[in-house]
């Protein structure tokens, strides 16, 4: 049936079920049909000029579809940035800010204030990547926070310093190779641990903080709608695997960001005022190994160098930890857990 035969059907059906008793039944539809139909609102526009496989631009497009249109951006300097708005080209379709590397949660401070001054509920989104909010602008993060500005910040967290030639951030992960943190004599890749970010942001005991990852859309999407729905500062990292500095096939993109999480390398979880309310539980439990050889950052961790095995047995120890943490460890089949949440289809379909 065509789209237009369609419509005309729902209209008739919709005419008959007002003229017809309230003890009628429900009138039946093709929700196949009906899902095409749904409207779908896209802040970020195709032709921007991310990398093949770029987890970031899949992130941002989920967010702004989620968030709707009455929404204002804010956005540190970095990739996001440089590939969605080339001058005099811009993808965006909502208005947007580019800020400073250092100040996007203090521009959106900004826009917020001025918002409430002026009555309007429009709700402010500061974006930013790792770089941008593990590192250089963690303080107007914290002043961001500390003040209770109704704001959402999104960090899109690739885990380096992508845009300026993949350098290690605050957020690269143990033993990962960047540009400057290469594996040698000295040290097997980078020798700190992954910063513990959304524990020192739910320090602060905001309303509500989650993390997300571009392998399971249908979890972005329902976190992005919830924290829009808060009053009061929201915060949300989504990890968003980058295959230039990962080093990975961008057709893999999304299976290296669900093994992130199978792993229990990346917990995907909620917390309101400190607390964690809500986990996204791992069914099978994957070796983290699974995860590591698959990226050429880490590929020093499978040679025949002793310290190899060493490292690979120390990240498969904070994975184990996070596990039992966060418990995260699934008790049978859940239609929300790693293996069911990416099933789950627009408008409800499950494979």
């Amino acid at each position: 049936m065509d789209s237009t035969k369609l419509k005309q059907e729902i209209q008739e059906r919709r005419r008959q079920a007002q003229s017809a008793p309230s003890e009628s039944m429900p009138v039946e539809h093709n929700m196949a049909e009906l899902r095409k139909l749904q409207p779908r609102y896209r802040g970020l526009e195709a032709g921007h000029r991310a990398c093949q496989g770029c987890g970031e631009a899949l992130a941002a497009r989920l967010v702004t579809e989620a968030a709707g249109p009455d929404v204002i951006l804010t956005n540190a300097t970095g990739c996001l940035e440089v590939f969605t708005t080339p001058w005099p080209q811009s993808a965006w379709r909502l208005p947007w800010i580019h800020s400073l590397f250092e100040n996007s949660a203090a521009i959106a401070s900004g826009v917020e204030a001025a918002l409430k001054a002026q009555g309007r509920k429009t709700k402010v989104i500061a974006q930013g990547g790792d770089g941008g909010t593990f590192d250089i602008g963690f303080q107007a993060l914290s002043g961001m926070l500390e003040r209770q500005h109704n704001i959402l910040y999104v960090c899109y967290d690739n885990e380096a310093y992508m845009n300026t030639g993949i350098q290690r951030s605050g957020s690269t992960p143990h033993a990962a190779m960047t540009t400057t943190s290469p594996p040698g004599k000295e040290r097997m890749g980078k020798r700190h641990l992954k910063k513990d970010l959304l524990s020192i942001i739910a320090a602060h005991h905001i309303p509500y903080a989650a993390s997300a990852s571009v392998a399971y859309p249908a979890d972005i999407r329902r976190k992005v709608r919830r924290a829009v729905s808060i009053e009061g500062p929201t915060f949300l990292l989504i990890h968003s695997p980058c295959p230039l500095g990962w080093g990975i096939d961008s057709e893999i993109s999304i299976e290296v960001a669900r093994l992130a999480v199978q792993t229990g390398l990346f917990p995907v979880v909620e917390l309101e005022r400190g607390e964690l309310t809500g986990v996204m539980p791992i069914r099978h439990p994957r070796p983290v190994a699974d995860y590591l050889k698959l990226q050429n950052r880490f590929k020093h961790l499978f040679t025949d160098d002793p310290r190899a095995r060493e490292e690979r047995e120390h990240l498969q120890a904070l994975a184990d930890h996070n596990i039992e943490i966060y418990q995260l460890k699934g008790d049978g089949m859940d239609a929300l857990d790693t293996d069911g949440a990416d099933t789950v289809r627009r408008g409800g379909m499950v494979d």
